[in-house]
């Protein structure tokens, strides 16, 4: 947050929290209407945060919810959809350095590298152990309830 006194008056900018969902929150949330992954994918695009995406993340999230539809009862119109709703409210961007490997799993990578380029404050995961070392980019790997109790819509 920063302050800036004008002519007596007080200007708050206050910066929207920037997260990347990983693909198990995404299926968890369109598994299931209820528990925290469904309420974060509700807020999606509503202004409490700011979701970021490159291209690959979204190949991943399209490779994913294609095969998983049937087990998660949703048609390919929903997937559709939903990639589609994300990618228009999302700030996209496209990722030229990598580190891999860094973390244990290339898709791991491939989403801490993305919350890097785009300054995330979050990657928003249920595998929080999977990130273990994000911390050092100045990013914190949060599990959906914990990132809803942040910005105070766990409810």
């Amino acid at each position: 947050m920063f302050d800036n006194r004008l002519g007596g008056v007080y200007n708050t900018i206050v910066q929207i929290p920037q997260i990347v969902i990983d693909t198990n929150v995404l299926v968890a949330g369109l598994r299931s209407r209820r528990g925290y992954a469904h309420r974060l994918l509700q807020l999606v695009g509503t202004g409490r945060f700011d979701i970021n995406l490159s291209v690959p993340l979204v190949v991943e999230y399209e490779e994913v919810l294609y095969r998983l539809a049937l087990d998660l009862g949703i048609t390919d119109q929903v997937v559709d959809d939903v990639l589609n709703y994300h990618c228009r409210v999302a700030r996209l961007h496209r990722v030229f350095f990598l580190w891999r490997p860094y973390l244990r799993d290339a898709s791991d990578d491939m989403v801490l590298e993305l919350a890097v380029k785009a300054g995330c404050d979050y990657i928003v995961t249920f595998n929080k152990r999977h990130f273990r070392g994000c911390e050092r980019f100045g990013v914190q790997a949060v599990s959906p309830g914990e990132f809803l109790a942040f910005v105070g819509a766990a409810t």
